[in-house]
């Protein structure tokens, strides 16, 4: 896991006079673009910069596997013609590295799986060497053979980690992170319009005028043209009107089976590694297969022995986890102090606002593991995404009948079905009013269509100039605009709607919020690797092509626990969120959370007056700072910091704070000048003059 940074210059961007003294001056600007990175990869650091000084790549190094120093980046291909900047992981290494020495003649130079996206693109060239890259990633690869001057660059099938590019003039610049562009000659601006409009957790624009993410399971190629961007894999499901000739038990042992390789790929490291225990299902069925495949060892887990290699970590109680492995469990309390302590560092990181303190809280969570010598993490991300564990799945499910399982509960029961959906939305819609989202506000929009805008801006937040252009805005349109034609085609005619709520929320929360702020960003902020063994492409793909009643399914008297909590739920009692994991990881868990409803990790939303919070928020929320962003409305601010705290604190209220204190944050970090009407005036995406173009492959 680190930290990578490049810059592509085109010809034209080359001034007359010493190529030398260019190269020099580009060099100097990588090292101090990799120094903002350094918490990505304290470990080593590396950059190269072509002879013709047109093409850089910087590296900072956490090192996970090989630590010795021939393994840092950037890396070389055995003919020296190929050099990469990679950040992530690469598994099943062992059968790749016998396929690319013994079948092909690659001689390998080190021990680090990032080698092999070298030597798989040298065999198999792009787009065909994707296909045989299984893991979490993001790189910049330079060929320079036969004079060529290709760089391409990737990021993995769900986004796990970060790539974010941009274009300088003729100079096309990608990093981990946007912080890394200014010295690079980035000159930060607000996309107004992408946060207005929710665009920046849609599709590929970010909080920041022409820095744009590039999607997952997407590759770009920069060339004299300009930037060429190709898909190389989607998320597909099986037609809903297929037959499934599948017997159930089949289906679960196929998800066990792939689980388990998955979570021991996952296990491979020079380093120690822990679990991130939260109490839920997902986690927790993680670590039982983690004590499942050290007891099959005894000796050895992988490379480091049981248990002073592998460390759990918990968040709070769940005694019950105490069962579940004779390890060390470390756990971290978070108070309102800490909240307040690192909201700040937090944005700075994530680079991007959120609508509760979950990021904060997961911020802090991370500290732990790196003071405790723990490089490397499991994280149960993911998993609601493949198995359908949030509520408003539930409504999708229930929406149309599963007409490949004919023969299951409610199959013919329409007037059961739709009594259960309206007492579904009506569960969903107290759980957003708990929450403080604007989704409370609707009566008909509580269904898959608008839950990834859970977090979306309330129109009263924005100032009159910025209002008045996103009234009447079509949210619906926005999204459905954001995702691959195709796709569309497929959720309107082929797939059942609990698939297609599925793959909307793969497509834009997911990505751009969960495997970011509850992910990638919170964790390498410490310097800590996570993986996710639930976004395995091999067990994804499989978990994709299974019915949907398998992934929720009514609950029996008896069952399966209700839920009395805060949630206080009735229609989601008579189902089952993610049945089949449920079945399939049972052997790793207790029946106790075997038949446990789920409860979403939800930090509270209402904060005493005058304590640590309140204090913050109101130290950053001055009226000189809020209008200094230009776009949002301060008396609006004023007004929340009134009602969002106490008692009595209104939930949305809080949420508003939380935005804005994170654009505060952002503009005063990144120097980040005041928006005005007359840079928007047609609310365009202001691109440079690189061309772009997109296609599928």
């Amino acid at each position: 896991m680190c930290g990578i940074t490049a810059c592509v210059r085109d010809v034209r961007a080359r001034t007359n006079g010493d190529i030398a003294a260019q190269t020099g001056s580009l060099a100097n600007q990588l090292r101090a673009s990799i120094d903002t990175l350094r918490h990505r990869g304290p470990d080593d650091s590396g950059l190269w910069v072509s002879a013709d000084g047109l093409v850089g790549l910087g590296h900072c190094r956490l090192a996970i596997n090989d630590l010795s120093p021939i393994a840092r980046q950037p890396l070389a291909s055995d003919d020296g013609e190929i050099r990469a900047v990679v950040n992530g992981e690469i598994y099943d290494q062992d059968r790749l590295r016998h396929l690319c020495s013994d079948q092909h003649g690659y001689r390998f130079s080190s021990g680090s799986d990032s080698e092999l996206v070298l030597a798989l693109y040298k065999i198999y060239g792009s787009p065909a060497f994707f296909h045989h890259l299984r893991g979490e990633f993001a790189f910049v690869l330079h060929d320079g053979r036969g004079g060529s001057k290709r760089v391409i660059a990737a990021r993995d099938r769900f986004g796990i980690k970060p790539l974010l590019w941009t274009a300088v003039g003729n100079t096309v610049l990608l990093a981990s992170e946007a912080k890394a562009f200014r010295p690079l000659g980035w000159q930060p601006e607000w996309d107004v319009e992408a946060i207005a409009a929710t665009r920046w957790l849609l599709g590929e624009r970010t909080l920041f005028k022409s820095v744009k993410r590039l999607l997952p399971g997407h590759w770009l190629e920069v060339t004299d043209a300009g930037v060429n961007i190709q898909r190389y894999w989607d998320a597909d499901y099986e037609d809903k009107g297929k037959a499934e000739t599948r017997r159930v038990e089949e289906m679960v042992l196929g998800v066990r089976e792939r689980l388990v390789e998955s979570v021991r790929l996952r296990l491979r490291a020079d380093v120690p590694v822990g679990v991130y225990l939260s109490g839920g299902i997902d986690s927790s069925a993680i670590a039982g297969i983690v004590t499942h495949l050290a007891r099959q060892d005894k000796r050895h887990l992988l490379h480091h022995p049981v248990p002073a290699g592998l460390r759990l970590r918990r968040v709070g109680g769940c005694a019950t986890h105490r069962r579940l492995a004779r390890v060390e469990l470390l756990t971290v309390q978070v108070d309102e102090e800490m909240l307040a302590r690192n909201f700040a560092d937090m944005v700075y990181h994530c680079e991007h606002h959120s609508n509760n303190l979950n990021s904060v809280t997961k911020f802090a969570l991370s500290e732990l593991p790196r003071e405790r010598g723990i490089k490397v993490v499991l994280v149960g991300e993911g998993s609601d995404e493949l198995f359908a564990g949030y509520a408003h799945f539930a409504a999708e499910f229930l929406r149309e009948v599963d007409a490949s399982q004919p023969e299951t509960a409610m199959a013919d029961q329409q007037d059961l079905r739709d009594r259960l959906q309206a007492s579904v939305k009506d569960d969903i819609k107290h759980i957003y009013s708990l929450s403080g989202s604007a989704m409370a506000d609707g009566n008909d929009t509580l269904s898959f269509p608008y839950a990834p805008l859970f977090g979306h801006v309330r129109p009263e937040v924005l100032a009159p100039w910025v209002r008045d252009r996103v009234q009447g805005l079509d949210h619906w349109e926005v999204m459905m605009q954001s995702l691959a034609p195709d796709a569309r085609a497929k959720m309107g005619s082929r797939w059942h709607p609990l698939h297609s709520s599925l793959y909307l929320w793969t497509k834009t929360r997911l990505a751009s919020v969960q495997l970011s702020s509850l992910g990638d960003r919170t964790e390498m902020a410490h310097s800590v690797e996570g993986r996710t063994p639930f976004l395995d492409p091999d067990l994804a793909e499989y978990i994709n092509l299974l019915p949907p009643s398998v992934k929720v399914a009514p609950a029996h008297p008896g069952q399966h626990q209700t839920d009395q909590g805060t949630w206080s739920v009735k229609g989601l009692n008579h189902l089952i969120d993610k049945w089949i994991l449920r079945e399939a990881v049972q052997p790793f868990i207790t029946h106790e959370l075997y038949t446990r409803k789920k409860h979403p990790f939800l930090a509270p939303m209402k904060w005493p007056r005058h304590g640590p919070l309140h204090c913050m928020f109101s130290r950053l929320l001055t009226r000189k700072a809020v209008e200094a962003l230009g776009f949002v409305d301060h008396s609006t601010v004023q007004e929340s910091l009134r009602r969002g705290f106490g008692h009595d604190a209104d939930p949305a209220a809080f949420r508003t704070i939380l935005s804005v204190a994170a654009w505060v944050v952002l503009a005063d970090r990144f120097n980040i000048p005041r928006a005005e009407p007359s840079q928007h005036d047609h609310w365009l995406h202001v691109q440079s003059d690189i061309a772009t173009s997109t296609t599928d492959v």
